[in-house]
């Protein structure tokens, strides 16, 4: 199946913006759905609607075995070893302050250290502050080379007996730069740390295999991959999981409630507190299935083609400056750049006349944007229903921006 025929999926991609029809070109932000989810959304509340874990009835009973059922998908998804390794969260931020709440707070003391990149959003760089403010750890960066990525050697450098835990993006949102996840992996557990992985920018262009990289902990949105918002994942080694306690408490997650003390529930129910998100699992489950139909290794080459096609057109264009890995370096789909010295967001304003949606800011990565040198940056993420029309698109709008603002040039 070929990008203008999974197109077809997407009824959203179908209109005019502006005047002209729409060229998507920010999906690193979130994905567009296919009808396949929002259908699966409808049937769950025109025909299944009930909360979960509770009741005998059949609409209970139903709604159960779909929540249930989606946790499977996730499970093989990523090559866990068991269901309970699998948390329903909001989404990326969401499991990565509830690591750092609960296993941070339990396991990180005065002196210890914690690792991560200068390329790391915000959602993986704040709740590291904030945990070694309350402990007095030590927040370390890894190095940056020219081209955005990282170097082995600082990782071996940087990650000593003092690391308890690494915390890295396995995929630049910004840069699109693919870090080497497993190696750096096997140097954090060669000193005795945890390696969590932020892997917003990698469940929805590539294969993930948790037991192949051995990392202890990998977090995940599902709005960018096709799913709805609101619905992420926290997965987690078993032996981890257990001996974490939960941040949120309530119904649905306790085993046990007395007047003074309580018990909670065992894997993965003592992490999802309340009433959980059902149609958000749901729909993410059929994310899934419609991910995998299509398969991900054909997404990953076609996102990579398309990201080597845009590489090759916007550096025709003079003025241009691009971030991250240089022509003909693997990078995933996307592209950041900046026009001259035409503020992101003036081009963003353009294109959007053209009815090209880009990304413009600092892409919450306000340290990145220090490194580049640079306040903000525009950028085009590509994904399984863009083709290379649309970057033509794209390049003839930048084009037109620069005659627009040719004063500055």
């Amino acid at each position: 199946m070929n990008a203008k025929e999974i197109k077809q999926y997407f009824p959203i991609l179908d209109q005019k913006v502006n005047g002209h029809p729409l060229v998507y070109l920010d999906s690193a932000a979130t994905s567009q759905k296919p009808i396949q989810v929002i259908e699966a959304l409808n049937k769950y509340y025109r025909e299944d609607n009930s909360n979960v874990h509770r009741g005998v009835h059949t609409l209970g009973n139903r709604a159960t075995d779909a929540y249930e059922g989606a946790r499977d998908k996730v499970r093989k998804f990523i090559n866990a070893k068991a269901r309970e390794e699998i948390v329903f969260t909001r989404g990326t931020t969401t499991s990565l302050n509830t690591i750092a709440q609960s296993y941070g707070r339990a396991n990180v003391k005065e002196g210890d250290e914690i690792v991560i990149t200068y390329m790391e959003h915000h959602s993986n760089i704040i709740p590291w502050q904030q945990l070694a403010k309350e402990t007095g750890a030590v927040l370390k960066y890894l190095p940056l080379q020219d081209n955005g990525s990282v170097l082995l050697d600082d990782a071996r450098e940087l990650i000593t007996e003092k690391t308890k835990i690494v915390s890295i993006m396995m995929v630049s949102n910004v840069l699109g730069t693919i870090n080497p996840i497993k190696e750096i992996t096997k140097i954090a557990h060669e000193k005795g740390a945890i390696m969590i992985v932020d892997g917003a920018q990698t469940a929805p262009h590539m294969k993930i295999d948790v037991q192949d990289l051995d990392c202890d902990f990998l977090a995940f949105s599902g709005h960018k991959m096709c799913g709805p918002t609101g619905i992420g994942v926290m997965y987690g080694k078993k032996d981890l999981l257990d001996n974490m306690e939960p941040v949120e408490f309530g119904g649905e997650m306790i085993d046990f409630v007395g007047l003074y003390e309580s018990t909670w529930k065992e894997l993965p129910w003592k992490f999802e507190g309340g009433t959980p998100i059902i149609a958000g699992a749901i729909g993410l489950g059929a994310a899934i299935d419609f991910l995998e139909e299509i398969g991900l290794d054909e997404i990953e080459q076609h996102e990579h083609r398309l990201a080597d096609y845009a590489m090759e057109q916007l550096s025709t264009i003079e003025g241009m400056t691009i971030y991250g890995p240089l022509a003909g370096e693997k990078r995933a789909g996307l592209v950041t750049f900046n026009v001259g010295d035409v503020h992101p967001h003036d081009v963003a304003t353009v294109l959007d006349a053209e009815g090209i949606a880009v990304r413009a800011g600092h892409h919450c990565t306000q340290p990145l944007m220090k490194w580049l040198e640079c306040s903000a940056t525009a950028r085009a993420s590509f994904y399984l229903y863009n083709t290379e029309e649309d970057v033509d698109r794209l390049v003839q709008g930048l084009v037109q921006t620069k005659e627009y603002f040719s004063d500055v040039f």
